[in-house]
């Protein structure tokens, strides 16, 4: 689970931005306008998780998932909530390295009972599993990337709890590689994280597309680390929570479905 602390601007009302036609899209870190060359096509392309391949989570899904823990740690929704929060850095950053560590130090913060964390772990073990859940639309779209080529992988926010569930999931099969901030000591838009996951593909950074929904300022962050960005319309719609997020002037596509469109018509305008 990715919850950020409460006290974290939400940026839930940020204007939209405008989403383009696929044949529409000139990638660069400066967006040339239509005349100049083309951009070569990307070799590798970079998604990021929550709000991107799967839905971000809502103010009611937290809340409920907060209230799941409560029972667990035998404490008060708020003293739950308040855990959550207080420990998205520790959760995300690399201090906490299993999900085991992350069920002790919650029982700890909530001041539960040691016997609650083998409990507790099992929880977070199967929300993460639901978390990870993708469409099939998506799973077909990774598919059609992946025959024209494209080396995929993911970087993402997240707690050790994903990190172990990454596995199992359907989403795996489809990546080259994969980089999580718990595994990398580092959370959003830290450039360690983009040099990981270009280092992962054995791609330079002219040659990645990095693709997701804006929170933690990563594209922005990924067009610092040298290489183009999309944003794609976050999934799970407007009301799904997302933290960090700035504002974005380039070029956005509606959601990852398109992406294959957009490397297939890469360069023909």
């Amino acid at each position: 689970m990715c919850y950020q602390p409460t006290t974290t601007l939400l940026s839930t009302t940020l204007p939209p931005t405008a989403t383009h036609p696929v044949g529409d899209v000139l990638l660069g870190p400066s967006f040339q306008p239509s005349s100049a060359a083309p951009a070569p096509r990307p070799v590798a392309v970079i998604l990021d998780l929550f709000g991107t391949l799967v839905a971000a989570p809502t103010a009611v899904e937290r809340r409920a998932a907060a209230a799941q823990f409560a029972e667990i740690l035998g404490v008060s929704l708020s003293v739950a909530e308040a855990a959550l929060s207080d420990s998205w850095q520790a959760r995300h950053d690399g201090q906490l390295t299993s999900t085991t560590e992350v069920a002790a130090h919650l029982v700890t913060r909530c001041k539960a009972i040691p016997a609650c964390v083998g409990e507790l772990e099992m929880l977070l073990a199967q929300l993460a599993a639901v978390r990870l859940g993708a469409d099939a639309t998506l799973l077909r779209a990774l598919e059609r990337l992946q025959r024209g080529g494209a080396r995929l992988a993911v970087l993402s926010d997240a707690s050790p709890d994903i990190a172990e569930a990454w596995s199992r999931s359907e989403l795996a099969p489809h990546f080259d590689a994969v980089v999580f901030s718990c595994r990398t000591g580092a959370v959003k838009p830290d450039r360690l994280l983009f040099q990981t996951v270009l280092h992962e593909l054995d791609a330079a950074p002219h040659q990645a597309l990095y693709c997701g929904d804006g929170g933690g300022d990563e594209l922005a962050g990924a067009e610092r680390a040298g290489m183009r960005a999309v944003r794609v319309e976050r999934r799970g719609g407007p009301g799904s929570l997302v933290f960090g997020e700035t504002a974005w002037s380039g070029r956005a596509i509606p959601s990852v479905e398109a992406l294959p469109s957009l490397l297939d018509s890469w360069g023909k305008r």
